[in-house]
């Protein structure tokens, strides 16, 4: 008996320790989780921003374009009537040169008519310089939009082969984890980086394996020789309700969560910039299948990383016009 009560507060100080660590780690997982929510909010924003430029970017080439063709019918038909205008002065001008000629042997009957012609002959000489002035402004401006047209298409081009080059040197590093678990695609002039639940994640875990970290690793050394490249980071989950304890509540902490910590993957080297980096969580609401399926949920549970060239030359390009 005197050993029981020699014991007690032992057992008494282990279990308030016990809650002590509890509460510190309920209060960490607390705090993190209100990070990845004002993160996800963050990163909606900068997602809807980038749409609204690109939407804009578009239109603007359009309209641009559009322009370009008015100026080609504008110049066409101002050729046209310039040729007339030129036709009729050198119709004047002969009527002139005829009524001279015979002004000696009817200089009272033909002053009259003179007169007539030098007026016409002047109008017409004042309408063809103005055609004339008006068709030079005219080329001058088809010359600058076809100028800015043809840089534009140099840029977009350039986008292009960068898109390729960077899907390629993508597949060369991570050629050994395809098929396996990761995919690579290009839409939309982005590289799309589609790995599968299975390759990164335990099921309801945000915690990245070893196999899923070595092929982060391999990712990172691509993205690190390439600066120019914006990464968003996508978590992607199924419609199954997640059924964890503790700070994550739905799919949607998970999948915040899942690319927050792909991040903080790609970044441990320090040979990225963070700026380039955003994560952001999908929960179950862009689905790649159907969740009546096991196959179908198995694809909807992934993790994507795009890749996006910046636009800012083709932007400043468009700012110019």
């Amino acid at each position: 008996m005197k050993f029981y009560f020699r014991l007690l507060p032992a057992v008494v100080l282990a279990i308030g320790l016990a809650s002590c660590v509890s509460q510190k780690k309920y209060t960490e997982l607390e705090t993190r989780n209100r990070q990845c929510t004002d993160d996800l909010a963050m990163s909606q924003q900068q997602n809807l921003e980038l749409t609204a430029e690109r939407t804009e970017l578009t239109s603007r080439l359009e309209q641009m374009m559009k322009e370009v063709g008015i100026l080609r019918n504008d110049t066409t038909r101002s050729g046209m009537a310039l040729r007339d205008s030129r036709y009729s002065y050198e119709r004047l001008q002969k009527s002139y040169q005829d009524l001279l000629e015979n002004s000696e042997r009817n200089i009272t009957g033909s002053k009259t008519e003179i007169q007539k012609i030098l007026a016409e002959l002047q109008l017409a000489q004042d309408n063809l310089i103005k055609r004339q002035d008006s068709i030079r402004s005219m080329e001058f401006e088809l010359a600058l939009k076809q100028k800015k047209l043809i840089e534009l298409q140099r840029v977009l081009d350039a986008k292009d082969a960068a898109v390729l080059a960077l899907r390629q040197k993508v597949s060369d590093a991570l050629l050994g984890f395809q098929g396996k678990g990761l995919t690579i695609e290009t839409r939309n002039g982005k590289v799309y980086v589609s790995l599968e639940e299975s390759l990164l994640f335990q099921s309801g875990s945000y915690t990245v394996g070893s196999r899923g970290e070595s092929a982060l690793r391999q990712l990172a050394g691509v993205l690190a020789e390439n600066s120019d490249i914006n990464v968003l980071i996508e978590g992607h989950t199924d419609n199954v309700p997640y059924k964890g304890t503790g700070q994550l509540k739905d799919n949607w902490d998970l999948s915040v969560m899942r690319a927050t910590a792909i991040v903080k993957i790609l970044t441990k080297s320090g040979k990225i910039d963070p700026s380039r980096l955003t994560a952001a969580g999908r929960s179950e609401y862009m689905p790649l299948s159907t969740n009546q399926s096991k196959e179908g949920r198995a694809a909807n549970r992934r993790t994507e990383i795009i890749l996006t060239p910046k636009l800012d030359e083709l932007f400043q390009i468009i700012d110019s016009n």
